[in-house]
């Protein structure tokens, strides 16, 4: 195994890591992150579970390294939503300082996770979900 690929599997393990100890809260704490979901939403709490289920899935599959393309867009996807529909609503309506200091830090850490999720699908070459022959 090369250099560069056992930093780059080290790195999407950790990833799966935190991916796994955010998806174990959305099931141990569903009642306090339900209060993140958009209230334009039905469903309410089913979101919060929807949400936990895919990103222990997201992790299997960056562990297993099965489907890893398919994990890195649906996460990053998931990732986008809830910068677009939660923190940053979140910071735009925040009256306190500290709780919009929060938002953005909400805000960088999704963002920069879903990027890497990108990268992750990005460079999944041999996992075959290819747009086009050029990918």
């Amino acid at each position: 195994m090369k250099f560069p690929h056992l930093i780059s599997r080290i790195a999407m393990y950790l990833l799966s890591i935190v991916m796994i100890v955010f998806g174990v809260q959305h099931f141990l704490h569903p009642h306090e992150l339900v209060n993140y979901v958009p209230q334009f939403l039905p469903g309410g709490i089913i979101w919060v579970y929807f949400a936990g289920i895919a990103f222990i899935l997201v992790a299997i599959a960056f562990i297993t390294n099965r489907m890893v393309k398919a994990a890195g867009y649906l996460l990053a996807g998931i990732l986008f939503i809830f910068v677009l529909t939660m923190h940053i609503p979140n910071f735009l309506n925040a009256g306190d300082k500290d709780m919009k200091q929060m938002a953005l830090i909400s805000i960088l850490k999704d963002t920069a996770i879903a990027s890497f999720a990108l990268y992750i699908a990005a460079g999944a070459h041999h996992q075959k979900l290819h747009m086009d022959e050029s990918d």
